[in-house]
């Protein structure tokens, strides 16, 4: 069937650096530093950080400013170090 996600959080590594990839699961914290939005999201036992630039995407960036605590979210960027 169709995948939401393409990598579990714990799979996201140094390897996939420059690829694309899709992870879902739900806000552990956010935090705004001036215009640069930071995402931790969990899933069953891992966190990865989405990084919410504007200069990257101005229509993530944007869905960034309201997520909240909790909300589940699925997020499609390339992996970065």
């Amino acid at each position: 069937g169709n995948a939401v996600r393409t990598h579990y959080c714990a799979e996201i590594n140094e390897e996939l650096i420059g690829e694309r990839v899709t992870v879902a699961g739900w806000v552990a914290g956010r935090r705004d530093h001036g215009g640069v939005i930071f995402i931790d999201l969990r899933d069953k036992d891992e966190v990865v950080q989405l990084v919410c630039d504007p200069a990257d995407s101005e229509a993530a960036h944007k869905a960034a400013e309201h997520v909240r605590d909790q909300y589940v979210l699925i997020a499609t960027g390339t992996v970065r170090a």
